[in-house]
């Protein structure tokens, strides 16, 4: 059977055809982009992702080649930082080493090492680590790492250090130089997982008061926290400080874990808030260990994150008191989101709230330079001084559990203020700092007298046995050989400055931080003002 098309059925099509022939001549020309010489037109299609579009047109007809991968590189990190301080680009040649800090471990020989006059010292070695095993000592000289020599062509650390550690299981020859050997001796050492540890030491600061300081809330913090709480409480600890200054924070979930040791079944620790994440609180299990001992945390300018975290649900929950000056304010939650190179975007993509509903994160609308500059500008208005001198960015007002009125926006402000003490600080102390005088002095005088104080094992022991000598007149005469001029009014005015880090530092090659910080901290006055509280009883 025939079918008759009507003129209307014919005409359509052929009309349709037009329009279509029209558009497409239309789009062509709207988004023509720019002709070159030679006629050749230059087009960003409307389907096209427009930055797609620019890398592309760049990296197709730009006059000049171009390394793709490198100018993708470089835009992302130009685009995060239109967002938030804190959402970073990591690359993936840096991933591995910004990882390390908070994995808790690398690959690596297991030594600790200090550059005195161009030459590589070994200061301690790591017990268990693969150089103990192979009879690796303290005082040895590194002269070359597979072959390549280390000593006296002006190293530095960064470099000795991306020598010898490496992948786990790999090998890396060492040759040494030891005190009163006749010629150099190899070992081609295994690298195997050293610890970095987050938790820096934990010792008894009174009869019944522990003390614990924690640089970082990385994945074995929380391991290492409660092996020091049971450190303490064998010696008879009743009360606890938890010296957070100059830590930064870590993992969320770690900090959480952490202050759970301290709060009540169902107490609110913190709660998080963010566009794509609805409100998810977190809450204490009651299984804590140290739900009835009290307990000061100590901040400063540089805790931030994790830190702010603890001290607030510690604060908020009335369980203890925070001492020490205004946090830093970091109140953003970030994930770290890998990408298919290797590197890696850490995205904010929530809000922390303490329990009694405070956002402390300071304004960041200025941009990242301003947002980072904010510490001088503190200091320079002199709230590291004067609690009077600080302004809250919040003026709401937060009630903790008991009442008591906090504020948010700009950092924890602690329940105690405590000024840093710039009174024994003098240009004489600062410039034995700068020319590294107190650290290489203290490492030499340790190298010099290694058998006789390698047999001190405890920090006591290393404070009776210093006091009998008169390390004053040797730093001094060493300090005048390294370029620092001996001035003895301001000698006598930083001398307990001096004499501690010169102690402690000495104490530090032998028990590492165990040495190191119950000496450096013996006039401490944040840990002066803990023990005094804590003596006093906490009472809200």
């Amino acid at each position: 059977m025939t079918i008759k098309n009507t003129r209307r059925q014919i005409i359509y099509p052929i009309f349709a055809v037009l329009v279509l022939l029209a558009g497409l001549f239309i789009g062509r020309a709207l988004t023509l982009r720019s002709m070159d010489p030679s006629g050749k037109h230059l087009t960003i299609y409307p389907q096209t992702n427009k930055l797609d579009a620019l890398i592309g047109l760049i990296t197709e007809d730009y006059v000049d080649t171009i390394d793709k991968n490198k100018l993708i590189e470089a835009v992302i990190p130009e685009i995060l930082k239109h967002l938030d301080p804190h959402t970073v680009y990591i690359p993936a040649k840096e991933l591995e080493e910004v990882n390390q800090e908070l994995e808790g471990n690398f690959g690596g020989i297991g030594v600790q090492f200090s550059i005195q006059s161009d030459t590589v010292m070994v200061v301690s070695i790591i017990s268990g680590g693969p150089s103990e095993k192979l009879g690796v000592l303290p005082g040895d000289r590194i002269v070359s790492v597979n072959d390549t020599s280390v000593a006296g062509i002006k190293i530095t650390n960064n470099q000795v250090m991306s020598k010898l550690r490496g992948e786990m299981g790999t090998k890396v020859k060492v040759s040494i130089i030891r005190r009163n050997a006749n010629k150099p001796i190899d070992f081609l050492i295994t690298r195997g997982i050293i610890p970095v540890y987050s938790v820096d030491v934990s010792y008894m600061v009174t009869p019944d008061i522990g003390f614990i300081k924690i640089n970082r809330f990385a994945k074995n913090t929380y391991d290492e926290f409660i092996t020091a709480l049971a450190k303490l409480k064998s010696n008879g600890c009743e009360k606890v400080i938890i010296d957070l200054r100059g830590n930064s924070g870590g993992f969320l979930d770690v900090a959480f874990n952490m202050i759970n040791e301290f709060l009540q079944n169902k107490e609110l620790i913190v709660y998080t808030v963010g566009k794509a994440n609805p409100r998810q609180d977190m809450l204490a299990n009651g299984t804590g260990s140290c739900q009835k001992t009290q307990v000061v945390v100590l901040i400063d300018e540089f805790s931030a994150s994790a830190s702010e975290i603890f001290a607030g649900a510690i604060q908020d929950n009335d369980r203890g008191i925070i001492i020490g000056r205004r946090s830093f304010g970091k109140g953003l939650v970030q994930q770290q989101i890998p990408l298919p190179d290797g590197s890696a975007i850490r995205l904010t993509i929530a809000r922390y709230y303490t329990p009694s509903g405070r956002c402390i994160q300071k304004s960041y609308s200025n941009g990242n330079d301003d947002y980072y500059e904010d510490i001088m500008k503190r200091y320079q208005h002199g709230e590291f001084f004067e609690k009077d001198s600080i302004h809250n960015a919040d003026t709401i007002q937060y009630k903790t559990t008991k009442g008591r009125i906090v504020y948010g926006g700009g950092g924890i402000m602690p329940d105690l203020f405590i000024p840093r003490d710039t009174t024994r600080f003098t240009e004489y102390f600062y410039q034995l700092r700068e020319k590294g005088a107190l650290y290489q002095f203290a490492l030499e005088y340790a190298d010099k007298h290694r058998e006789s104080l390698q047999k001190i094992t405890t920090y006591t022991g290393f404070e009776t046995e210093l006091a009998k000598i008169d390390l004053a007149a040797q730093l001094i005469a060493y300090a005048e050989k390294a370029g620092v001029k001996y001035n003895a009014g301001q000698y006598n005015t930083s001398k307990m400055l001096i004499n501690n880090e010169v102690k402690a530092y000495i104490a530090r090659n032998f028990i590492d931080n165990d040495g190191f910080y119950p000496i450096l901290f013996r006039e401490d006055e944040m840990i002066n003002a803990a023990i005094k509280k804590l003596d006093e009883g906490i009472n809200f």
